[in-house]
């Protein structure tokens, strides 16, 4: 199944770029997904807290992934 990621801050720096397709197993979950994306892109382990949300909408590890769900990837900013 296909979803599209959407990276912001040091997360769009990590994967080269704002936005991508990638190709899931059905059944996945944020957790499982969260495995292969730190896998695929190790940098990601050095962030001290990584924000997922799918659809616009905060998500826990056991949400289940479904096609063509949209996946942003929310570093943690920094301001003040």
């Amino acid at each position: 199944m296909k979803c599209r990621i959407k990276a912001f801050g040091v997360a769009r720096e990590i994967i080269g770029q704002r936005e991508t397709v990638i190709d899931l197993t059905d059944g996945q979950t944020i957790e499982d997904f969260k495995v292969s994306i730190f896998s695929q892109y190790p940098r990601f382990r050095e962030l001290k807290s990584l924000f997922i949300a799918v659809n616009q909408e905060y998500a826990e590890d056991n949400i289940l992934l479904k096609e063509n769900d949209e996946i942003a990837l929310i570093p943690p900013v920094a301001g003040g």
